[in-house]
């Protein structure tokens, strides 16, 4: 009588070579980890400020600290996706977010609460590169010949969804137990990540050799990006020294990794994919257009146009519900060049419209305008997504994205340098203006680049 052993179970998903679903909850769980952080603070400034007895230029390093992380640390922890997999940088950056969470909650100081901030740029750093890299691994799996566009939209809806509750969701935290709250809110988050990435992300191969980690490369790229966004948060004649340390750093950078045999950033290999360096050009002036007409407009709602914080707030709901009903419509859409086209025409629209606002523009048309603007947020970071994610060295996915996500800090930091200088009185109408045909020329650029890309046509 011979024994026959049962076979073991196969998850059907696997079985029909179709995409394993299991793997959604933990990335786009993951991908928002940065999105809620960065919204809930937004209305937990000035309560945080009250408790330390801090100036907003002091609780403004509680942004700084999570934007220069997140810059400096996508591609970092992305390029360690890459050789180690996305599985073990996922279970480590969550539970960064835990520990930051911790600190944050018992912080006795506000230079605590920023170190807090900082771990917290750096965990949820690591889930955007990990899910970019889980996709084409995914997609190479199962031998697919599409980018699986309805789960890229998904990422970029759950993102967007987020930004926009976020603040509403940070005040009833602090509502309900103070400004402590919106640090504690990570503790549960990270452990749901934990969860599900330790129950269905995929163990990472067996390697023939050892991975060699560029930790000088990194280290100059660190150096170089932090100094130029320190420079850019606030340009001054004093600050000179900054621009000089970045262009050390980066040309001491770009001599390292032309000479090292594996680099961290494969200058080479990038320097020959035009079309990847041109995406990451158009992250740039989309998001410097983005950003500098969210925070600008919302300055002038304000100030120039005399609105209460809660009214502005309600004048531009409809961009945020604009933005997330396009990226729904269109992102099964594997299509890339009609997306950025559109979203650069409207963006030229909106700069133009900018310049006939004034003192006694009714209510509707500022909603109006809003709710346009929000069509290009719907459809311009979702195409470069898409763009990246067929470009870029399926063997450096997770890095690219990383750098995918660093332009468009820079994007938002210029932005707001620009914010800034045409504010530099107080945000009124004049101010305005000048914003408009800064935004208009900025989405021209972004629609001559966008032509002139011939390789986008192939991108499906």
């Amino acid at each position: 009588m011979s024994l026959r052993t049962r076979p073991t179970a196969v998850p059907v998903e696997q079985r029909r070579g179709a995409f394993d679903r299991r793997l959604i909850a933990p990335m786009v769980l993951g991908s928002v980890l940065n999105p809620v952080n960065s919204s809930m603070l937004a209305v937990a400034l000035i309560p945080i400020g009250r408790a330390f007895g801090a100036a907003p230029a002091q609780t403004a390093w509680l942004v700084t600290g999570l934007y220069l992380a997140t810059a400096v640390g996508q591609p970092v922890i992305g390029r360690l996706v890459d050789l180690f997999g996305p599985r073990p940088l996922y279970l480590c950056g969550t539970a960064l977010v835990g520990v930051a969470g911790v600190l944050g909650v018992f912080a006795p100081s506000l230079g605590v609460l920023v170190v807090s901030r900082v771990l917290l740029g750096f965990g949820t750093s690591a889930a955007y590169p990990a899910s970019m890299a889980l996709l084409r691994s995914e997609n190479d799996r199962i031998g697919a010949e599409r980018s699986p566009a309805g789960v890229l939209a998904a990422l970029s809806i759950s993102n967007q969804v987020i930004a926009v509750v976020g603040p509403t969701l940070g005040g009833l935290l602090i509502g309900a137990g103070g400004w402590h709250l919106i640090f504690a809110v990570n503790l549960p988050l990270s452990l749901a990540c934990l969860v599900l990435g330790a129950r269905f992300l995929p163990r990472p191969s067996a390697r023939t050799g050892p991975a060699r980690v560029d930790l000088p490369g990194m280290g100059l790229f660190a150096l170089a990006l932090t100094a130029l966004m320190l420079f850019l948060m606030a340009p001054r004649v004093d600050r000179w020294y900054l621009p000089l340390l970045t262009l050390a750093a980066g040309s001491s950078f770009a001599v390292r990794e032309l000479r090292t045999a594996r680099p961290f950033v494969d200058l080479r290999v990038l320097g020959g994919n035009p079309a990847l360096l041109a995406t990451y050009g158009r992250q740039l002036l989309a998001y410097t257009s983005s950003y500098a007409f969210l925070y600008g407009y919302t300055q002038w709602l304000e100030e120039g146009r005399g609105l209460s914080a809660s009214a502005a707030g309600l004048v531009l709901l409809p961009m945020s519900a604009t933005a997330i009903a396009v990226t729904a419509a269109t992102g099964r859409r594997a299509g890339v060049r009609g997306k950025l086209l559109v979203g650069g025409a409207v963006q030229l629209a909106g700069g133009a419209a900018l310049l006939l606002l004034g003192a006694g523009t009714p209510g509707w048309a500022l909603a109006l305008l809003g709710a346009a603007l929000g069509v290009p947020q719907g459809l311009t970071g979702l195409a470069n997504q898409n763009a990246l994610y067929a470009q870029a060295d399926p063997d450096r996915m997770g890095s690219s994205a990383g750098l995918l996500r660093t332009f468009m800090y820079l994007g938002a930091l210029a932005s707001s340098a620009a914010t800034a200088a045409f504010f530099r009185h107080g945000a009124d109408t004049g101010g305005l203006h000048e914003l408009g045909r800064l935004l208009a020329a900025v989405a021209a650029l972004l629609l001559v680049l966008t032509l002139a890309d011939r390789s986008l046509r192939r991108v499906r």
